[in-house]
């Protein structure tokens, strides 16, 4: 398969990094910052994130695990967290060969509605289990969350971006 033109040769992703950005989304979404309907959910846009870039080390499996994690923490219903998770690494691992072809601004436009089904997938259970309406802000979380994606992918990609024997007569 060949590259798409102008982009840079990545190395490749170190496990240990993978595992640590996902621990340190589950953190950042965990942290007590009265969580309101427009914040952006870090966990999602990582796990995202990794399944468009390594499906085969950030499956399914993965995201359903840390969903449950997140339900466990919030108290909500054991699933709802868990099915959206899993829905959107599908969806994401589905996409991943078409998005990677696009500039990361496109990139971001075309996984925003990844996300609105993700919170959609949560409103829905939220409310067949009796749940609250949480108001109107919660379509500002998507769109957050898709303005946040060339961020993540200029933090994430770092590490495989530099050279792997640095020289000066050699700009790789």
């Amino acid at each position: 398969m060949m590259m798409p033109s102008g982009q840079q040769l990545l190395l490749p992703a170190n496990p240990l990094f993978i595992w640590a950005s996902l621990i340190a989304a589950l953190l950042l979404n965990m942290l007590p910052l009265g969580r309101v309907a427009w914040m952006p959910d870090f966990m999602a846009l990582v796990l995202v994130f990794w399944n468009v870039h390594q499906p085969l080390r950030v499956g399914i499996g993965l995201a359903f695990m840390f969903g449950l994690g997140m339900d466990v923490h919030q108290s909500s219903l054991l699933g709802q967290h868990a099915l959206s998770y899993t829905a959107l690494s599908f969806f994401a691992i589905m996409i991943h060969r078409r998005l990677l072809w696009f500039s990361v601004p496109t990139q971001a436009l075309q996984v925003l509605p990844l996300f609105a089904a993700a919170h959609g997938v949560e409103l829905i259970i939220r409310l067949i289990s009796g749940g609250t309406f949480p108001g109107w802000w919660l379509l500002m979380a998507p769109l957050l969350e898709s303005l946040l994606w060339p961020v993540v992918s200029i933090m994430l990609l770092v590490p495989q971006r530099r050279a792997p024997n640095p020289d000066e007569n050699r700009p790789l």
